[in-house]
This record gives C-alpha cells, structure tokens and sequence, in this order.
C-alpha cells in the first residue's frame, strides 16, 4: 500500500508518502508545506492544500492518515489548527482517499513503543527506519512519515485480523 501521511501547522505541514507491506516500509517522499504568517490566512490555507494536491498526483498513494488534534496553545491556535486540517481533509477526500485519524500518543506508541516518547525519539526511529533518506532535520516531515507507518502498521494489521475471522 502507499500511505500519505499529514502532520498540519499552520507555518509548517508536513507530509511523507511510503509504500508499505505493513512490516517494510520504503520512503517515496517526505518535505514541509511553508508558508508565511504575514501571508493572510486564506492564503495560506490555499497554499497547503495545493502542495498536498502537487504530492498526491506525483506519488498516488492509495490511502491517507492525519494526526489528529489533541490539544494547543490557546483558542486562536487550536483554531488556526482545526482550519488547516479541514482544508488537509477535504483535498483528502477530493482525491477519494480514505482518511485514518491517529493521536499523537498512538502514533509514537507504533513507531516507537513509548506514546509518550518525544520528537527526538521519533526522529531517531525514523532515521532507524529510513536511513538517510529520513528528513531528521524537519521534525514536521518526520512526524508525518511517522503517522503514515503508524497507518500503515495498524491496517495491515486489521485486515490480517479480519481474514482470519
């Protein structure tokens, strides 16, 4: 399977494309989506979902998973927040991908075993994971990649299960 992976921000988006059997995983693509606070807001929005779109039609994953929101700062940031991951969710379903949602405690719990491990764990088992094509310098990329193995663990998984049923 080829999972797209999206870590939102509003400054920063990360992304990370693997193919995977469930077990061996195999980067395809992983980077930032920037933009610029002095940019407005809608501009902004605009910008993340078009390199969305530009990743998905250069890579063709098959499904989707996004971390999900747990908490923020304040109310303006969670808000900010919930507007970058509709406009992520609705390129998401444009493209006709299912969307998996996973907490950021499941995601380090997959990748690292600890859900509680912090960036720099996660950036390790990426590295561990991915050699040097894991992008250890930008921890938004890294964090998508991680929610995209996270996918791709899990469902792998649950199918198994369901055809043993």
């Amino acid at each position: 399977m080829r999972v797209l992976g999206v870590d939102c921000g509003s400054e920063r988006t990360g992304y990370g494309v693997i193919d995977s059997d469930g077990r061996v995983h195999r980067i395809l693509a992983a980077g930032t989506i920037r933009t610029s606070a002095r940019d407005p807001f809608p501009a902004r929005l605009a910008k993340i979902a078009g390199g969305l779109r530009e990743v998905m039609s250069g890579h063709g994953p098959s499904e989707a998973a996004v971390e999900a929101v747990f908490h923020a700062v304040n109310a303006q940031s969670a808000l900010k927040l919930a507007h970058v991951r509709g406009a992520v969710l609705l390129v998401l379903a444009e493209a006709g991908l299912s969307c998996a949602e996973y907490s950021a405690l499941e995601v380090k719990q997959s990748v690292t075993g600890f859900g509680r491990a912090d960036k720099e764990q996660v950036q390790f088992m990426m590295r561990s994971m991915f050699g040097s094509a894991a992008p250890v310098n930008q921890a938004d990329a890294c964090d998508a990649l991680a929610v995209a193995v996270c996918h791709a663990v899990r469902s792998t998984f649950t199918r198994r299960m369901g055809a043993a049923s």
